[in-house]
């Protein structure tokens, strides 16, 4: 080889090489800053309550108000007769609390199922009650400007509060909080009616569709449906009682995902806990044998979030599979906490318990770009009263309400604020 030849050959492969491997660029990755506010305080206790699955927004259409309750004690479940106050938290004018109705059908985990009309979401809300002699839950339709109650949804002889509207704005899923109650205290309103208590799986109840408009309601699926498929399943299966918890809304307002449970209202009992999924024109009825954790949420169209063992994952209804995993155990310490996906689904909240506080981890789908927020303490409360993470997300993906105990001890709610800054 000449001379030539051998001092252009190094060049050559030098820009050979730039080709096929270009230089590594480090560029700087966004940071996720999460900060914590309290917006309530005072020497009684406010929250909302629920998970903020299916779209569960707190807030008005608008992000002025941010619906909430006001109660007395915490320490134990409420009676009967024990009201609690429906509060608006101005956002606009320092927070200010208006007090403005009052509610019989309340537990401290789920609240009173609060849900903005979907249809005049800046105005109207949902949330049950129930007549304090008869026992008889129902759901109201309350609009804040008229100042007064629009609608009440009660039905004799299947007296069921609401226990999800779908994003449409088109109906609300039905629940006897009775039998819940019966079968799993914290599910439930402590003394409600149960109509269905003499049977295991009756046909006169189960999960209903009512519409919105019109107040028509029909039974989507009953415990004696539900019976029948968890026996094909189990042909073995004993119980003394079907429940239903978590009916959960997609995003499409085509779907529902539920679970079918019995064996919680008995010490040492044998717990039934299967998913099931059915199209909300009540077909397509389907046991899923692979269980997704307690607290899954919709993602897009077929696909629930849920957990896997260790891991966040996503689960299609339809495929009846695993389709994908989200971050890692070590950005998830507990994939089966309280989660919730964003409105515009970019971003996921996931909470979980450590010691005597909770913690959320906000993650970003599009590169998995995550973090971590300082303990927020729930207290020493525990089993039916105790204070869940239960994230919730405003309207503008850029802000979650939370739980937590305030320095003077009572229960209070916090605004998460998420922004993004360059390091």
């Amino acid at each position: 080889m000449n001379k030539t030849r051998r001092s252009i050959f190094p060049g050559l492969l030098a820009i050979a090489c730039s080709l096929l491997f270009p230089p590594l660029i480090v560029r700087a990755q966004p940071a996720i800053d999460l900060k914590i506010e309290q917006i309530t305080s005072g020497a009684r206790h406010h929250f909302f309550g629920y998970i903020g699955q299916c779209q569960t927004i707190p807030w008005n259409a608008s992000g002025r108000y941010i619906l909430g309750m006001e109660i007395g004690t915490i320490d134990r479940l409420p009676k009967p007769e024990e009201a609690a106050t429906i509060i608006l938290i101005d956002t606009h004018n320092g927070n200010r609390i208006t007090r403005i109705e009052k509610t019989h059908a309340w537990n401290p985990q789920q609240g009173t199922m609060f849900y903005w009309n979907p249809l005049a979401a800046e105005t109207q809300f949902f949330f049950n009650d129930r007549e304090v002699e008869s026992g008889k839950v129902f759901t109201v339709l309350y609009d804040i400007e008229k100042k007064r109650r629009v609608r009440e949804y009660r039905f004799d002889d299947t007296p069921i509060g609401n226990g999800g509207v779908a994003a449409d704005g088109s109906a609300w899923l039905g629940l006897n909080y009775g039998r819940l109650a019966r079968l799993r205290l914290v599910t439930g309103y402590p003394d409600a009616l149960d109509w269905s208590k003499d049977e295991i799986a009756p046909r006169n109840d189960g999960i209903f569709i009512v519409e919105v408009k019109t107040g028509r309601k029909r039974l989507l699926v009953s415990y004696h449906q539900l019976d029948g498929k968890l026996r094909e399943h189990l042909p073995d299966l004993k119980h003394d009682g079907l429940f239903i918890n978590h009916t959960l809304w997609n995003r499409d307002c085509d779907r529902i995902y539920f679970f079918a449970r019995s064996g919680w209202n008995r010490k040492g009992a044998k717990r039934t806990n299967v998913p099931f999924s059915i199209r909300s024109d009540g077909t397509e009825l389907t046991l899923h044998e692979t269980h997704i954790g307690g607290h899954p949420e919709w993602a897009e169209g077929s696909l629930v979030i849920g957990r896997r063992a260790k891991q966040q994952i996503v689960y299609d209804v339809k495929q009846k599979k695993v389709v994908e995993q989200w971050g890692s155990p070590k950005i998830f310490p507990n994939p089966e906490g309280d989660i919730a996906l964003s409105p515009d689904g970019r971003w996921f909240v996931n909470g979980h318990k450590k010691g005597d506080k909770n913690y959320y981890t906000v993650y970003r789908r599009s590169d998995g770009a995550f973090a971590r927020s300082d303990g927020i303490s729930k207290g020493a409360y525990g089993g039916d009263i105790r204070i869940d993470p239960a994230p919730r997300w405003n309207r503008t993906s850029d802000a979650i309400l939370v739980p937590g105990i305030a320095k003077n001890g009572t229960r209070q709610m916090f605004t998460m604020r998420v922004n993004m800054k360059r390091n």
